[in-house]
């Protein structure tokens, strides 16, 4: 019952699907569902591959994609995209740490953020535009849960920098036991069909990971809700580019 009431906590934090109102909400539990975030994503992947292969029936692959990204925004509340969005706005526009920080925190788009969204969000519709159906809605699972796995692994290795934030809950150290869930529930999606593809994709995920979290340090010290959603985005974005040069190759 515990952990069913840690994975509701997980799905209540990073989806606006309801929840039963037995679950509750203490701080700690963030923290403690911090293990089912990839599990999420493989739902929220799953939701979406599930909308894109309905509408493959009436619409191109375009459309199908669309719709599908649509359906994963609106389930979400664009939750690691609105991280995206603030990481560059801040990383683009400040030369300190606190002014960094600053316009992180400041809930208004600039233009930074608004190109990033639409490179990244049109780099996805292209991308999964332009693989197999049956290939391009199993990558959308396995990257909605993988990159939510490489984001949380942060939590195992750095330090959150702002004394108050929304994320402050989750930030606490993660538990190698419990990355070691993580790590399952969001890698092993990445090996099929072909477990070579999924060993190239945790390779990349790790050299994104330490290019991203050297770079967190450099310019925070440490990181924050945003830097993750930032990186979620990132990590999401390259198993997608990966997944079709593999099969273009």
């Amino acid at each position: 019952m515990r952990e069913l009431r840690y994975f509701f906590t997980a799905l209540g934090y990073f989806t606006r699907i309801p929840v039963p109102r037995w679950v509750g909400y203490e701080p700690h539990y963030l923290n403690a569902a911090a293990r089912y975030f990839p599990l999420v994503g493989a739902l929220v992947g799953s939701l979406g591959a599930g909308v894109y292969l309905a509408a493959l029936r009436l619409w191109p692959a375009p459309v199908a994609v669309l719709l599908s990204l649509v359906a994963t925004l609106l389930v979400t509340g664009a939750f690691h995209e609105d991280g995206l969005a603030d990481s560059v706005d801040a990383f683009g526009g400040a030369y300190t740490r606190q002014d960094t920080l600053r316009i992180m925190h400041d809930s208004r788009i600039g233009a930074f953020g608004a190109l990033a969204l639409l490179l990244v969000l049109g780099l996805k519709w292209q991308t999964l535009a332009a693989l197999p159906p049956m290939r391009a809605a199993w990558l959308m699972i396995a990257a909605h849960a993988a990159s939510r796995m490489g984001a949380i692994s942060y939590l195992l290795t750095l330090d959150y920098v702002r004394p108050e934030g929304r994320a402050k809950p989750v930030a606490q150290r993660l538990s190698k036991a419990g990355f070691a869930w993580a790590l399952g529930t969001g890698g092993i999606w990445l090996f099929w069909p072909d477990w070579r593809l999924g060993v190239a994709a945790l390779a990349l995920l790790l050299g994104l990971r330490m290019a991203l979290g050297r770079y967190f340090v450099r310019r925070l010290g440490g990181y924050t809700g945003d830097c993750l959603g930032f990186a979620q985005q990132v990590f999401e974005l390259a198993l997608y580019l990966l997944g079709l040069a593999w099969i273009s190759s």
